[in-house]
């Protein structure tokens, strides 16, 4: 009989520590959940979901001028900001409630507050302190903001999914799918938008086509999209009307106006006062967790999982590694993560889908590639009018013909990149997919139809010589 309260102590109700604390108490382990903020962490409540939602509210804008091509009469519109987020507020609580469901009918037990670490063993949650044989990390992440004069004024994608009213001027500051995302949305709901980047071109890590491709996109649509631009100060100001905006200024000496101001320039392991040091938990310094192959700190019973670990900041991933780690530490079986080929999608406007290397990395790692690209009018926008493009992209590996990496930019990215996924995993060839009959007419059909590789750069570079 084990001296300890539990078998399993999960600290964050995220979607990896749910996966984890449901797995391991469905295979009999005595399971406990902390959690201090909701259930189903950031992705569920802060992230991925509700920011789908406001992505599917944004798209109506286009969708209603889209119509107008197709024979439709649509009448006078407005949106209602207040109505979304209340009715994005209660589709969060739906899916609180089923997380608990989830937990407790496991048979997992959740006790609500910050957990802290005591020693390797010891976990104490508001007051009480229980024991545990095996202890998981799951805390996630938390928006990162610089400090500089007038930052107390700024919000995160945090704050933004709770604003009481839809702001007409924004200003976005970042670069990565978040303040991409949002400057999308604010868009296309009116706003006017402008997003600002440190660096010469937003989303390092995606592939360089990909990059370009939407910041041209954006643009079309009339986002304010300006690269090597730092703010330097943030003052607030009272307006005529009683409510208050701000000036964004910016180390060019110019400024810009605006009633909102968000920052999304990264997000960071949410480790601080979790008590690590006590339980000899190292964290690197980033504050992020270090783990070996089997998700193990360098404290052998203690684990760590998903955001905390800063390893792929995903959903899927962190629930993967969840069910993997669970079944590995209860029930012993061959599941495991392989961090090969993780597809990921970012809900931009135009979308982005995106699996395997990018051409750059295909390069260094193969060194001679074949690149098959296709930009093209989507067939919807040959009626609607709209002047929207896409991009697809394939890159081959020269030798083995194998197609190490597929990109997409375009309505729908993630929905089709997600079916290719497959394939890439299981080591598809370009012959592969050249066997594969398209069907049409569909956006997708495009990836089983490109021939001819675009001439390669550095070898007509060299011919030229």
């Amino acid at each position: 009989m084990t001296s300890y309260d539990y078998d399993f102590f999960v600290i964050g109700a995220g979607s990896g520590g749910t996966r984890a604390a449901r797995i391991a108490a469905g295979h009999g382990a005595r399971v406990a959940v902390a959690e201090d903020r909701y259930l189903g962490g950031t992705c569920v409540n802060v992230g991925c979901v509700p920011k789908k939602l406001l992505v599917y509210a944004a798209h109506y804008a286009e969708d209603f001028g889209d119509a107008e091509g197709f024979g439709w009469t649509v009448g006078e519109r407005s949106h209602d900001w207040s109505k979304l987020i209340a009715n994005k507020n209660t589709e969060i609580e739906r899916l609180n409630g089923i997380y608990k469901r989830l937990i407790e009918g496991s048979g997992a037990h959740i006790h609500w507050g910050r957990a802290t670490l005591i020693d390797d063993h010891t976990v104490e949650v508001d007051g009480q302190r229980f024991t545990a044989d095996k202890i998981l990390v799951a805390v996630g992440g938390w928006p990162s903001v610089p400090e500089f004069p007038g930052s107390e004024h700024i919000v995160t994608s945090n704050e933004a999914f709770y604003l009481e009213e839809m702001p007409k001027r924004v200003v976005i500051v970042g670069g990565g799918y978040i303040a991409v995302e949002f400057a999308g949305i604010f868009h296309n709901l009116g706003a006017e938008v402008c997003q600002l980047y440190r660096g010469e071109l937003f989303l390092r890590g995606f592939d360089e086509d990909v990059r370009r491709f939407l910041a041209e996109e954006m643009i079309k649509k009339g986002i304010d999209l300006r690269f090597d631009a730092q703010v330097s100060a943030i003052t607030r100001k009272d307006g005529a009307d009683g409510k208050p905006y701000f000036i964004v200024d910016l180390a060019d000496l110019e400024s810009i106006e605006a009633d909102l101001v968000m920052y999304a320039t990264g997000r960071a392991p949410k480790t601080d006062g979790l008590g690590l040091e006590a339980a000899g938990v190292k964290t690197d310094d980033k504050g992020a967790i270090p783990v070996d192959e089997a998700w193990r700190t360098n404290v052998p019973n203690i684990y760590a999982i998903g955001d905390v670990t800063d390893r792929i900041q995903l959903t899927p991933v962190a629930i993967a590694e969840g069910h993997a780690l669970a079944d590995a530490l209860f029930n012993p079986s061959s599941r495991r993560v392989s961090y090969e080929n993780v597809p990921s999608a970012v809900f931009s406007q135009p979308s982005i889908g995106t699996v395997g290397l990018t051409e750059a990395e295909a390069r260094e790692r193969f060194g001679a590639v074949d690149i098959y690209r296709s930009s093209f009018r989507p067939m919807k926008h040959t009626m609607s009018g709209r002047d929207e493009h896409g991009l697809m992209k394939l890159v081959v590996d020269r030798e083995s013909q194998k197609v190490v990496g597929l990109h997409m930019v375009g309505p729908e990215a993630g929905e089709i990149v997600q079916g290719f996924a497959v394939a890439i995993k299981m080591g598809a060839t370009k012959a592969d997919f050249d066997a594969t009959v398209g069907i049409h007419p569909t956006a997708a059909e495009e990836f089983v139809t490109m021939r001819e590789p675009i001439p390669d750069p550095e070898e007509e570079a060299q011919a030229a010589e």
